[in-house]
């Protein structure tokens, strides 16, 4: 039996992302990213920036160009995404049926990315005009991506995560910090600052924890300075290690790798999983002994995860260990 159906009879497997969402606001800039991706392949999402990629005035303009590239041959892989404007800006429902209204777009877009969510009650609003649209055009649903990037959206944060239609939740530490009206020092949005300030650090936590519990994935906010790689993968590791995010915004194709590096799996590991889990197949999935240490379907879990992981982020397994994933 593959792992997916031996471990998780009861309860849904989570979901898992490719571990770098990348975001991009200009022309230029979507085209560079998206010849980055076919060449490094499905490592990593883009997110086209409508909420601030548009000048005002430009907005539909900017939502037709991107969804030309959407629709083009040249996104080989179908995963972008798009972040639109909140469900109150007048551009919301234009961004939606100018996305959806193509067959050719709505087949492939891999998510919506809803900013500046409060409440459950605007997400809900949202989702029920996208799939209202999206089934008109042949499909039923589109994933859903939430920034939290206040406190009322930290405060709902676990009714958010879950909504079913959901499956990323990602922390906007920029807009949360101001949303504090000065009582947060500006340090607190990059590093060491935005993993020691307390409120910071719970409202990290609790998106990651909320994100969890209910098998969704926390994307972790951008490092603000993207000229030095070693501070992306500094900051891309503790988000990993001590907040349990496992992915991690990009803004500049220089933090794409470096984010990836950070988060995947190290060969030691993986080797271990592969070993640990061959093992339990072959024994049916009960319990087994490696090394004087006992393992189960709790540590399975955990050891598919690695390998799953693993695979996203473009690790080559040896031979023999794909059928695992």
């Amino acid at each position: 039996m593959h792992p997916s159906q031996a471990l998780f009879q009861e309860q849904a497997a989570p979901i898992f992302l490719p571990v770098c969402d990348h975001y991009a606001g200009s022309e230029k800039l979507m085209l560079k990213s998206l010849s980055l991706q076919n060449e490094l392949g499905p490592v990593f999402d883009i997110t086209f920036d409508c909420e601030d990629g548009a000048a005002v005035g430009n907005e539909l303009e900017h939502i037709r160009m991107l969804s030309k590239i959407i629709a083009s041959s040249d996104n080989q892989f179908n995963r972008i995404g798009v972040r639109v404007h909140h469900l109150a800006h007048p551009c919301f429902r234009q961004d939606i049926e100018v996305l959806l209204s193509q067959a050719d777009v709505c087949k492939k877009l891999a998510y919506l990315v809803l900013p500046k969510v409060d409440n459950v009650s605007e997400v809900n609003t949202s989702i029920h005009f996208i799939n209202e649209i999206a089934t008109q055009h042949g499909r039923t649903s589109i994933p859903i991506h939430i920034l939290i990037e206040s406190q009322a959206g930290l405060a709902n944060v676990g009714e958010l995560a879950a909504v079913p239609q959901v499956e990323c939740l990602s922390f906007g530490i920029m807009d949360f910090v101001s949303s504090h009206w000065g009582a947060i020092p500006a340090s607190a949005m990059r590093s060491p600052g935005q993993f020691t300030h307390p409120l910071v650090t719970r409202a990290k936590l609790e998106i990651a924890a909320a994100c969890h519990l209910h098998g969704k994935v926390p994307s972790h906010n951008v490092s603000t300075d993207f000229k030095d790689p070693s501070i992306t993968l500094s900051d891309a590791t503790r988000a990993a290690l001590e907040f349990a995010y496992t992915r991690m915004w990009s803004i500049h194709p220089n933090q794409i790798k470096p984010i990836i590096k950070a988060m995947a799996p190290r060969s030691t590991e993986i080797k271990e999983a592969i070993h640990i889990l061959s093992t339990a197949q072959e024994n049916q999935w009960g319990p087994i002994e490696i090394h004087g240490r006992l393992h189960d379907r709790a540590s399975y879990r955990y050891y598919w995860t690695v390998l799953k992981k693993a695979s996203i982020s473009g690790v080559n397994l040896p031979e023999g260990a794909q059928y695992l994933v």
